[in-house]
Formats: structure tokens, sequence, C-alpha cells
């Protein structure tokens, strides 16, 4: 009887926390077909499960992702479908995941990853870690991942690192916007935990619509803008979280998904 595959992506809940875990690190956590399926379903059920409030993407071995796998493109030319058609799919379902996601980067990340990690709301990477855009230096360009970089990197920055594939560090990478935060290798699980400590403290249907907040494209016009922001803001006011937050500011006690009550 052959047994079944080792699974690419590891995953584990506790207090809360969803943390799907890239395990394929004898090729550096590339993002192949199967990897990125596992990680598609790993996400839903993390959506699916009301217990759960954050999630965590981390990886094993030393590298985060070394973006496509290009083992499997090459195999893959003669079919016509190469993998990097679904890492449309998987940057959707982190983009657009209703609960916070936040990427802990412990080492180097290429080209695909990059978009991974940009469609997460928070990054944290070890000061060591590496990063590179690297498509420009095997004759194609970073155009699906795009939709999640572009609008965290400063535009020079963008076209530095996009025209030249060079390598920086995570220091640069939060200068220009790619990652949140970066700190040591010994403190990066404390970090990410502290992140996930605070995004608890908030209430699951308000962190919702601050994602929404986030991704929503403006209105034509200030004034218009202004009035939908307003009548959101009011709604949230109205809701029952936003009753009991405000109940449990006044009273000075802890709001109900944060006690637990």
């Amino acid at each position: 009887m052959t047994s079944a595959p080792a699974p690419l992506v590891r995953v584990s809940t506790a207090h809360g926390v969803t943390t799907l875990t890239l395990d394929s690190p004898h090729n550096r956590n590339a993002l192949s077909t199967p990897l990125m399926i596992e990680l598609i379903a790993g996400l839903a059920a993390a959506v699916a499960d009301d217990v759960v409030r954050v999630v965590v993407l981390s990886h094993t071995g030393p590298v985060f992702s070394s973006g496509a796998d290009l083992k499997e493109t090459a195999a893959a030319y003669q079919s016509g479908t190469v993998p990097v058609a679904m890492l449309g799919d998987l940057l959707t379902a982190v983009w657009e995941c209703p609960k916070p996601v936040v990427a802990r980067v412990g080492g180097p990340a290429r080209a695909g990853g990059l978009g991974l990690i940009a469609a997460a709301d928070i990054a944290i990477c070890a000061q060591d870690a590496t990063f590179a855009f690297t498509e420009v230096r095997i004759g194609v360009i970073p155009a699906v991942i795009s939709a999640t970089v572009l609008p965290r990197l400063h535009p020079r920055a963008a076209a530095e690192l996009y025209l030249t594939g060079d390598t920086f560090d995570g220091r640069r990478a939060a200068e220009i916007g790619l990652v949140t935060g970066v700190t040591t290798a010994e403190a990066l699980d404390e970090t990410v935990a502290s992140y996930c400590a605070a995004l608890l403290r908030g209430a699951p249907g308000a962190s919702v619509g601050v994602k929404e907040l986030l991704r929503r494209p403006p209105a034509a016009g200030f004034r218009a803008d202004l009035a939908e922001l307003t009548e959101l803001s009011v709604r949230y006011f109205h809701s029952e979280e936003g009753r009991e937050g405000v109940a449990a500011f006044r009273e000075k006690r802890p709001p109900r998904w944060v006690s637990g009550d």
C-alpha cells in the first residue's frame, strides 16, 4: 500500500490563531501547484472556523519561499499550463481573507514569495532575511505579484528593484513598505506573537470591517467619500460589537471578545 505524501503545508491552531507553515524545505518552499492547493485549502478552513481569529503564514527551513517552482514550470511547458497560473488564486485568498493575516518571514524570499508576503496584512521579517524580484533575470516579469506588491512599495523602489533584480535586506524591505517591521532572528517569534495578541484584542466583526475599509476604493470626490465613510462609521457604532465596546470602555472592563464571556 502506498502511503500518502507528507503535507506541504502544516496546520496548527491555538488560542484563536491558526498557523499555516510552508513545509517543503527540499525545494526552498517553492510555490508548487500542490503546495498552493494546500495553502488555499488551509486558508479556507481557517476562514470557516469561528474559533480562528488570526492567521499566521510561517515556514520550515531557512527559506521563506523561493517563489515559483521552476522545476515544475519547466516540466509543464509542454502542457501549456505553468504553476504561476494558480498564483493569482493564492494571492487572492490571502488578500481577501476576512481575518487578519500575519507573515512570519525568518529567511530569504524571492519572486512569488514576495507576493505572498505583500498579500498579508502584517509582515514581520528577521533582519538577516533577504529579498529580490528575480523575474527579470530569467526573462519574465513580476506581473501576478504586482497586484499585492505595488500597493505596498514606494514607486521609486519598485522601479529600481523590479528592473535590477538586486537583492535587498530586511531593513530595506521595511523602509520601502514590503514588510511591517524587522527584528532579530531570536526575537522573531516573540514579535509575531505580540502582533497576534494585539489583533486578538480587536472585535471579530470590526476586524473584518477594517480589512474591507483598507481595500475599499474611494468614492468619486471628497464629499461623497466622506459621506460613505460617515455612514459606515455610524453603522458600526450601532452594531452589537460597537455597543458592547462602548459599554466596556465606560465600565472599565474588557469587552466580551477579549474576556471570553
